[in-house]
């Protein structure tokens, strides 16, 4: 017979187990996150420690390990001007301000990215199918996109502010 403890501990490490196995993705230094995206090549590619070098250790965990900011963290969640928001790891265009809107979930939202600026892979992190976006020239962490957004295209791209930066409109 198990007794309540031995049985806690079992369900805590295979709990500990599957996190672990969903977790393994990891940079592959030159080529950006090897999460599902080993079969594209990027335009921008740097080794492991250029990249350290070219981004604070916020954005490196984000863009390069795919982490995830704290929710209402980001100044970028209240930037309400005209402009683009563009990749912190290689500046290209992602977002226009037309499209962003507010979510309520404490990140940066839009309804749809520029064309030809995002990809996207399945991410089955945390034991769940969600659709992870990335920069499509370096392969930068971005967040991930939802079917929950408004029209036109009921899509939300729910963004990390530390992966992007902002830039105005001239005016």
């Amino acid at each position: 017979m198990h007794t309540r403890r031995q049985f806690l501990l079992a369900g805590s490490v295979l709990a500990a187990a599957t996190f672990a196995t969903f977790n393994q993705r990891r940079v592959s230094g030159a080529t950006g996150p090897s999460s599902g995206k080993a079969d594209e090549s990027f335009e921008v590619v740097h080794p492991d420690g250029e990249w350290r070098r070219m981004l604070t250790p916020a954005q490196y965990n984000v863009l390069r390990h795919e982490g995830t900011e704290r929710p209402y963290s980001s100044p970028l969640n209240d930037e309400h001007r005209s402009g683009t928001f563009a990749c912190a790891g290689c500046q290209l265009d992602l977002f226009s301000s037309r499209t962003k809107f507010d979510s309520h979930t404490g990140w940066p939202s839009f309804w749809a990215p520029l064309d030809h600026a995002v990809g996207t892979h399945e991410d089955l992190s945390f034991g769940v199918s969600r659709t992870e976006v990335h920069c499509r020239r370096c392969g930068g962490h971005l967040g991930h996109v939802f079917d929950d957004g408004p029209k036109p295209t009921g899509l939300r791209y729910c963004m990390n502010g530390l992966a992007m930066t902002f830039k105005p409109a001239a005016v």
